[in-house]
């Protein structure tokens, strides 16, 4: 049975090669992620990237006014932190977990160390950052021609691509924010699908009933994402794209590390400097 507590669970983590995975593991760290836990804030320092398992994180703007627009998303096919590598120090937006669950984190500094060694890992986060480059597009033209219920399908149909469940622990109200719509619009359109016995609403949950009912009204802005996704895998392997690293074998890493628990934390203000410093240098190199 899949866990979230498992790296491989991670579908960019899953694709390293054998010796690049046993290289990274003992300095990934198993952390809980908590809705509404914020992990970058815009203009903030990235002293980690994080690669989700079951957790859902996004990336947000934030208006004047308070309110906040979603630019992207990222579950367990992808990762956090992406323009570290491509040459930024600092968060462009906030970065903010939509929905509970796990991920395990990397230090930036570690990241960039194995980045400019020119690896697979290199060749793999560079096709990851094209495959986000065409959601986010996608996503621009989705929330300009399209109506709220198809956007709220595709969001549905994202979210359980990334989930072990069918229910959804979250409120119409937050569904509202990350999809830049007023409650009421989330109303009306929740309201519609539930009575085509597509989902199931209670106060703070959402059950999916049917998929193929999702799939009937849904744009097609989330079959374009997923063919982003597909492409990606198809050049990665057809393991990968089944969810299979070649090198996988049965409880692997389970003699290995216990989560990390016993890493060094870097949560006090000289290590946060010492691992800024060092970004820098990397930078300027």
């Amino acid at each position: 049975m899949s866990s979230p507590l498992d790296p491989v669970q991670n579908r960019l983590l899953a694709e390293l090669e054998l010796a690049e995975f046993h290289r990274l593991f003992p300095h990934l760290e198993l952390v809980k992620l908590v809705r509404k836990d914020v992990l970058y804030q815009a203009g903030g320092k990235m002293f980690y990237v994080y690669f989700p398992t079951s957790a859902t994180i996004s990336i947000d703007y934030v208006l004047e006014n308070g309110g906040t627009s979603e630019i992207a998303s990222i579950g367990n096919e992808g990762m956090l932190g992406i323009s570290l590598f491509m040459g930024g120090l600092n968060a462009h937006s906030r970065a903010v977990v939509q929905l509970d669950g796990y991920a395990f984190r990397l230090s930036a500094q570690r990241l960039m160390d194995e980045f400019y060694h020119k690896g697979p890992l290199l060749r793999l986060l560079l096709r990851y950052a094209q495959a986000r480059l065409t959601m986010v597009s996608q996503l621009a033209v989705c929330n300009s021609h399209h109506t709220t219920e198809q956007r709220l399908c595709r969001w549905l149909l994202q979210t359980l691509d990334r989930s072990l469940s069918s229910e959804l622990p979250i409120t119409q109200e937050a569904i509202g924010a990350i999809l830049g719509v007023r409650r009421e619009g989330i109303t009306e359109a929740t309201g519609r699908l539930q009575m085509a016995g597509v989902v199931k609403w209670r106060r703070g949950h959402v059950n999916v009933l049917s998929r193929e009912g999702l799939n009937e009204r849904v744009c097609e802005c989330y079959e374009v994402v997923c063919s982003a996704t597909t492409r990606l895998a198809t050049k990665l392997g057809p393991e990968f794209a089944l969810g299979k690293p070649p090198w996988r074998e049965r409880n692997l890493l389970v003699s290995r590390r216990a989560v990390g628990t016993d890493r060094r934390k870097h949560d006090s203000a000289a290590d946060d400097a010492v691992e800024e410093s060092q970004l820098e240098e990397l930078h300027r190199e």
